[in-house]
């Protein structure tokens, strides 16, 4: 990526931390604003009309998570937690929260990097709505025909996988918690039956992935959700 119209708003308390990634994102032409606590990235991410902000959970005057409730009551810009906490409990509370994405301290400038370009195209492309074709590895998504082809030959999707693969369609390359996946599929009486989601995630990967014991598009985000990766 080199844009030097992204603006990025990092927050995070510790200053290396920081000063690693805006090195980093500004050596790929990106422009990138620091803030030390979440009152200063609430400010920095408005007044420079920032097009992604990464935050950390552990900020020195609010929790990360409420910086995000506030993000939220006023704009849709993909939000990263970038976070030394790993426990499951902080990662639903986070995408719960809005949050976009997810990662956990110690973490890979290559990872973050690509992570930040799928949400960038992602918000470019408006989620996909109204797209009325979807492609990611050998499939293809007719979504005003509702037709699944991968490769030459048309793939029968059952309504309920159907419907799950359009979530999944409609945010790609962001995670999404078993609980709004389950709401969304099955409605808000079924967000506790995790089996469903397993059954039915099995079944997509069986039908639409090359080697289904290893996918490469419906990936797991271990004990938070799923993410659809690699659309185009």
């Amino acid at each position: 990526m080199s844009d030097p119209t992204v603006t990025v708003v990092v927050i995070d308390a510790d200053k290396a931390i920081r000063r690693f990634v805006r090195s980093s994102l500004e050596a790929n032409g990106m422009s990138v604003f620091e803030a030390q606590t979440g009152a200063q990235g609430l400010a920095q991410a408005a007044t420079r009309l920032a097009d992604l902000v990464i935050v950390d959970l552990n900020l020195p005057d609010m929790d990360g998570i409420e910086v995000i409730r506030e993000l939220r009551g006023w704009s849709a810009m993909p939000v990263i937690v970038l976070s030394a906490r790993t426990s499951e409990e902080d990662k639903v509370a986070a995408l719960d929260a809005g949050a976009d994405d997810y990662l956990t301290k110690p973490f890979g400038l290559p990872e973050l990097s690509a992570r930040i370009r799928a949400h960038l195209r992602r918000r470019a492309n408006g989620d996909r709505v109204g797209t009325p074709q979807v492609q990611f590895g050998l499939v293809t998504i007719d979504l005003g025909e509702r037709r699944v082809v991968r490769g030459s030959h048309v793939v029968h999707l059952s309504p309920t996988e159907y419907r799950l693969l359009s979530v999944l369609v409609r945010h790609p390359g962001r995670v999404l918690t078993h609980e709004q996946l389950l709401g969304e599929v099955w409605g808000p009486l079924r967000i506790d039956n995790h089996h469903y989601l397993r059954i039915y995630m099995a079944h997509l990967r069986h039908k639409l992935e090359r080697d289904p014991a290893h996918p490469e598009h419906f990936v797991t985000e271990a004990g938070v959700g799923y993410r659809l990766v690699g659309v185009r």
